[in-house]
C-alpha cells in the first residue's frame, strides 16, 4: 500500500513537473476536458437550478389542481381552428360546478386580463398583472401575507374595490409608509389596499406575486361583462386528497356537458388542465436540455481525452532512458504503468477542476446579476470531477501500457 502511496506521489510530481516545464503545451491539451467538464457541468448545474425554481415557485400548489379553460397546458389532437370556436367559461358555469361537483375541496373563478398601472398620489407602477380572482383562491394558491389579508366571501361577490399588492409593488408605491388602508386607483377607481403579500422573488414563468395585484373577480365581471373574447376565464379546482382523479375528472366533463347541452358524440369544447400534466411537461423539457447538453459537451471531452493521450505519449517519449533505468533497478511493468496512468488522471482531473471553478464563477456572477439563484451543488462537483478521472483513466491506458512493455535496455539506450 505504501508502495502505491508513494507512486501515487511521484505521478503528481510529474504532472506538475509537466505543467512548469511545458505550460503551453499542457494547458492546450486539458483545455477540451476544461471545456468538456465546464460545458456538462454547466448544463447540469442550469439545470438543477431551473429544477429548484421550478420546485419553490409551484410548491404552494397541489399537483392535482385542475384548471378548466378553453385552452389546453399542452398539444391537442382538436385542430387550431375548431379550439378557437371554444366559449370561455362562464360565472354561471363556476357556481353550478361548485353545487354539483363533488369529493372537491375548493374551487375558484379567475380572469386573465391585460396589464394595468396603479397610481398612488403622484407615484405610478406601470405593466402590473392583475389577478381577478374569487375569495377561495387563498386556500388554493397558499399566498403568505406579509401585511393585511385577502378579501372575504362579501366582498368578492359584492366586487368591492379592494386590492391586495404585491410586494415589490406596494414599496415601489408606498417605500417605507403603511399600505394597509391606503387608496391606489386602478380602472379609474380607487381601491382601498387590505393586504400585502410577502416577498417572494422573481418567477420563473414572468410574472411573480410581488409583481401581481389581486382583486375580486366580479369587479371585472361587472367591468368588462361575461362575453368580452379579450379575456380568458378559467375555473380552478382542488380535489380532496386521495381522490381518483380519472374519475373527477371524468365528473367535471360529464357535469359541464350537461350543463351545456353537448350531444353524445359532439367533443368537449372545453379543456380540463391536470396541474401534474405542466409539470410533466417541464420535467420533459429539462430531460431533454440535460441530453441535449452531454451530447454537445461529449465532443469536447472526446477532443479532451485526445489531448491528454497525446501528452502522455509525448511524456513516455521524454522519459524513455528514465523508464529504462527504473525497469534495470527492478520496477515491475504494472509500477510504471500505474505511474503514467495516475499521472494522465492527475492531469485531467486538474483540467477537470479549472472547468468547475469555471462554472463556479460564472454561478456567483450570475446569481448577483441576476435574481435568480444559479446552484453549482455537491454532487454536481463530484460528478465533474468524477467524469474528469474517468477520461484521464482511458486515454492514459494506451501511453501506459506502452510504457510498462518497453525493454530496459533498448529504453536506456533510446534515451541516450
Amino acid at each position: 500500500m505504501l508502495v502505491y502511496l508513494r507512486l501515487l506521489k511521484e505521478s503528481l510530481g510529474f504532472a506538475m513537473n509537466a505543467l512548469r516545464n511545458n505550460k503551453l503545451r499542457t494547458l492546450l491539451s486539458l483545455l477540451g476536458v476544461t471545456i468538456g467538464i465546464f460545458s456538462i457541468i454547466a448544463v447540469l448545474a442550469a439545470v438543477d437550478s431551473l429544477d429548484r425554481k421550478i420546485t419553490k415557485d409551484l410548491s404552494s400548489l397541489d399537483k392535482n389542481t385542475i384548471y378548466l379553460m378553453k385552452f389546453s397546458f399542452g398539444p391537442s389532437e382538436i385542430p387550431q381552428w375548431k379550439r378557437e370556436q371554444f366559449p370561455n367559461v362562464k360565472y354561471d358555469e363556476y357556481n353550478f360546478m361548485k353545487g354539483a361537483m363533488t369529493n372537491t375541496d375548493q374551487m375558484a373563478y379567475q380572469i386573465f386580463t391585460r396589464r394595468e398601472t396603479i397610481k398612488y398620489e403622484s407615484k405610478t407602477v406601470s405593466d402590473i398583472n392583475i389577478v381577478p380572482v374569487s375569495h377561495e383562491f387563498i386556500d388554493i394558491q397558499g399566498l403568505e401575507f406579509d401585511k393585511g389579508r385577502f378579501y372575504n366571501e362579501s366582498e368578492a361577490n359584492s366586487g368591492a374595490t379592494v386590492i391586495v399588492l404585491g410586494n415589490e409593488i406596494a414599496k415601489s408605491l408606498f417605500e417605507e409608509s403603511e399600505p394597509i388602508g391606503k387608496n391606489v386607483r386602478l380602472y379609474g377607481k380607487r381601491f382601498t389596499v387590505i393586504g400585502v403579500i410577502k416577498k417572494e422573488g422573481s418567477g420563473l414563468f414572468g410574472d411573480s406575486n410581488d409583481t401581481s395585484a389581486y382583486i375580486p373577480v366580479n369587479f371585472v365581471r361587472q367591468l368588462y361583462g361575461d362575453n368580452n373574447t379579450s379575456l380568458t376565464n378559467v375555473i380552478i379546482f382542488k380535489p380532496e386528497k386521495g381522490v381518483d382523479m380519472d374519475a373527477y375528472k371524468s365528473e367535471i366533463s360529464q357535469k359541464l356537458r350537461s350543463f351545456r347541452g353537448l350531444k353524445a358524440g359532439e367533443i368537449d369544447n372545453f379543456f380540463i388542465n391536470v396541474f401534474s400534466g405542466f409539470t410533466d411537461l417541464i420535467d420533459g423539457i429539462l430531460g431533454q436540455m440535460n441530453v441535449v447538453g452531454w451530447i454537445i459537451s461529449g465532443f469536447s471531452l472526446l477532443v479532451g481525452g485526445f489531448g491528454i493521450a497525446n501528452i502522455m505519449f509525448v511524456s513516455v517519449k521524454e522519459r524513455t532512458n528514465l523508464i529504462g533505468i527504473q525497469k534495470s533497478l527492478g520496477a515491475k511493468n504494472r509500477f510504471i504503468l500505474f505511474q503514467f496512468l495516475f499521472e494522465a488522471i492527475i492531469l485531467s482531473v486538474i483540467g477537470g477542476m479549472i472547468g468547475l471553478f469555471l462554472v463556479w464563477i460564472i454561478s456567483v456572477i450570475l446569481t448577483k446579476a441576476l435574481d435568480f439563484e444559479f446552484v453549482l451543488s455537491a454532487g454536481n462537483i463530484i460528478l465533474g470531477t468524477g467524469l474528469a478521472a474517468v477520461i484521464g483513466l482511458i486515454s492514459g491506458i494506451l501511453p501506459a501500457i506502452s510504457a510498462s512493455k518497453l525493454d530496459p535496455v533498448e529504453a536506456i539506450r533510446t534515451g541516450m
